[in-house]
């Protein structure tokens, strides 16, 4: 019997460090969403770009600080605190890519561990702009994936469509 239960110990061990031990297989989730915006790519990138005006249109976005009072800059930083399917965090957010007003790309290290990167493209059409916002994070390990299949994708996706919801009534208001 003591054997029986060292060897069930042993399994579950492995089990658990093979769920939790940090895994390029595990791979990553790429979340998109577009609007149109009745405004030009030069307001609604500039508006996008500055970190203060997050909390005004992404429900994640909880506070910022740092740099927050302009659009950043290549190089540049801000620390964001959020709350993400739930997850309360900070993360703290590097421009890494920056083409106004078509392109922009920030990189975010969270504490604790985790990382991702948003993408936003802006694309001008006849009445206004079309607004991209792409979010890339990485899932590391097989337990984080599990979960990220299971509920997290979903829910970090209702709140994209929300911020995208959010982003259009905020500029559209002007």
């Amino acid at each position: 019997m003591r054997k029986i239960i060292t060897i069930l110990l042993l399994v579950t061990a492995a089990l658990i460090a093979l769920l939790l031990f940090p895994l390029e297989l595990a791979g990553s989730t790429r979340i998109a969403f577009t609007t149109e915006i009745k405004r030009a790519p030069e307001d609604v990138f500039d508006y996008v770009t500055t970190p203060g005006n997050w909390p005004r249109w992404h429900p994640s976005s909880l506070g910022v600080s740092g740099a927050t009072d302009h659009p950043l800059n290549v190089g540049e930083k801000v620390i964001e605190d959020f709350s993400v399917a739930g997850r309360k965090g900070r993360a703290i957010w590097t421009v890494t890519d920056k083409d106004r007003p078509k392109h922009w790309v920030i990189d975010g290290k969270v504490e604790g561990g985790g990382e991702g990167v948003i993408t936003y493209t802006l694309t001008p059409l006849p009445e206004g702009t079309q607004f991209e916002r792409v979010f890339v994070y990485k899932r590391p390990n097989l337990l984080f994936a599990a979960l990220d299949a299971l509920s997290l994708r979903e829910q970090i996706e209702a709140e994209s469509v929300e911020a995208l919801r959010r982003l259009k009534f905020e500029l559209e208001k002007r």
